[in-house]
């Protein structure tokens, strides 16, 4: 996932400084994707280069002006493209879920189904390697104890994803219901 997408989503949810943006990341969307204050202030360049975002200079007292940065409505335009499109990585999906508001919430509930079809067609494979290749569990050990646990670490991801992916269209389901 591009940085300036989880800005994107930021700044949708509030204008702000670059400042405030690094802070913003290191209190919430930071926990699924980081980004230092310089990369944000890089990205921030690009996005007004691109014409994604607007920045207005706040005059302060003692301090230097402040640039404040919103999306504009190529940016929001943008964001709303990304957020329909298939996610490549589980960080991406969190952050689109994060943004699903300013995009097309239907289009992300089926992207949630796909996905929660190739975290149950993984558990799937999985399941196989290990009924073929760990017959007897509870006699490993050594390197084949090793392997079953790295196995055993991915049904484990897999069944929590699958779960939050159930979970999601529920909620979106429900959401919809409810008109909202």
């Amino acid at each position: 996932m591009s940085l300036e997408y989880a800005i994107l989503v930021s700044l949708r949810e509030r204008a702000g400084s670059g400042y405030e943006l690094a802070r913003r990341f290191d209190k919430s969307i930071g926990y699924f994707w980081a980004a230092s204050h310089q990369q944000i202030y890089r990205s921030l360049k690009r996005m007004v280069e691109l014409g994604w975002v607007d920045c207005d200079e706040v005059a302060q007292q003692k301090r230097p002006d402040k640039k404040v940065y919103r999306v504009s409505d190529s940016g929001a335009e943008e964001l709303a493209r990304w957020i329909a499109e298939p996610a490549s990585t589980r960080n991406d999906l969190t952050v689109k879920l994060r943004g699903a508001s300013f995009g097309d919430v239907g289009r992300l509930r089926e992207e949630f189904a796909r996905q929660r079809d190739q975290h149950a067609a993984r558990i799937a494979i999985y399941r196989e390697i290990e009924r073929r290749d760990f017959p007897d569990t509870a006699k490993l050990s050594g390197q084949a104890l090793h392997q079953h646990l790295v196995l055993s670490g991915g049904i484990h991801t897999e069944q929590a994803l699958l779960e939050w992916c159930e979970e999601t269209i529920r909620a979106l389901d429900d959401d919809q219901d409810r008109g909202t």
